[in-house]
């Protein structure tokens, strides 16, 4: 098999030939499924996972990054998988704990499986990733939480990243009014309208300084990719009873807010972990996105590279150069 593999912590990745038993162990449980890997695709922590040994992203040596796969089952020991079933896995540890996407095989655990929505070719489920599964998760918790399309606007921070492009496409396709916050408003305008932006704001007005814990009422509901003080302004311009999904940390993990805008507007702060994510939100999640993404847009943000790509493509997605989603075909 042919795989990327950090070999140690602080270690250069390399693109290797290797003999399949010694890298497709075990997950700590019976009932593996075994798959031929098809493709995976790029995300922000696999760009750490590379440049760096992983940055405390990733978790044991030596290890494949990668942390979403799109495969065939060669071989399961679970009665809800059989060979021939093509499948997507987002999260559930894979290219941080477990070995991950970047390699043409791969072993992991049954229960995080999805079966590959019938409206969704390969490919385009691995340009959703777990991007696309990260925006659609907090989408549905906007939903929940009684976000409507006339509540207000609803800001996509981040929006010309993998998880901005399908948020301000799946929000702008559900009838919101998007506000898309980026920090290259010129190159990306017409892109992020293109999706269904209604209007965009750099994000400097709102990764600069921390203003006032409570500021003018702007945002009906929010999805965050960047945290840190970026969040802090989103929350503080949030209106009554609104709701901000947070599920990234481009600009830092801290927040520097305060109780102010939860206690005198009550606002909602809730976290999309795609990571964990049950099985029965998992399969809500991709149906949605079968029946809701607007294909042709998905595939006019989508990039392709392969396997011997992955390691140079690091430094562009932690640079913030990339835009859209990126798949990685291993087999090319």
């Amino acid at each position: 098999m042919r795989a990327v593999i950090v070999p140690a912590k602080g270690a250069k990745a390399e693109v290797k030939e290797v003999m399949e038993d010694q890298l497709l162990v075990g997950v700590g449980e019976s009932g593996t499924v075994e798959l031929d890997v098809l493709y995976s695709s790029y995300n922000y922590k696999d760009g750490m996972a590379i440049n760096g040994g992983g940055r405390g992203i990733l978790q044991s040596f030596p290890i494949i990054p990668g942390i979403d796969i799109v495969g065939t089952v060669t071989r399961s020991e679970d009665s809800n998988w059989s060979a021939g079933d093509t499948v997507v896995l987002n999260g559930d540890g894979i290219g941080e704990s477990l070995h991950g996407g970047f390699a043409t095989r791969a072993r992991v655990r049954p229960d995080a499986l999805v079966k590959l929505p019938e409206a969704l070719s390969p490919e385009r489920a691995a340009a959703l990733g777990t991007a696309g599964f990260t925006a659609m998760i907090s989408v549905l918790q906007l939903e929940d939480a009684g976000v409507t399309t006339e509540s207000g606007d609803v800001l996509v921070t981040g929006a010309a990243g993998g998880v901005g492009s399908v948020a301000v496409s799946l929000l702008a396709g559900r009838g919101y009014r998007v506000v898309a916050s980026t920090g290259r408003v010129e190159e990306e305008g017409d892109y992020l309208r293109g999706l269904g932006a209604a209007d965009l704001i750099d994000r400097h007005e709102l990764s600069d300084e921390l203003g006032q814990p409570v500021q003018s009422e702007r945002w009906a509901g929010a999805v965050d990719v960047v945290g840190s003080t970026t969040l802090a302004n989103v929350l503080a311009q949030t209106q009554y009873g609104g709701t901000v999904s947070a599920c990234g940390l481009a600009q830092g993990m801290d927040l520097p807010t305060s109780v102010a805008p939860f206690i005198l507007r009550g606002v909602t702060l809730t976290g999309a972990n795609s990571v964990k994510a049950p099985r029965k939100l998992r399969q809500r999640a991709w149906d949605a996105l079968a029946t809701e993404l607007d294909l042709g847009k998905l595939d006019e943000m989508t990039t392709t590279i392969g396997l011997e790509d992955t390691i140079p493509y690091a430094e562009q997605i932690l640079a913030g150069r990339t835009r859209g989603r990126t798949v990685v075909d291993v087999n090319r």
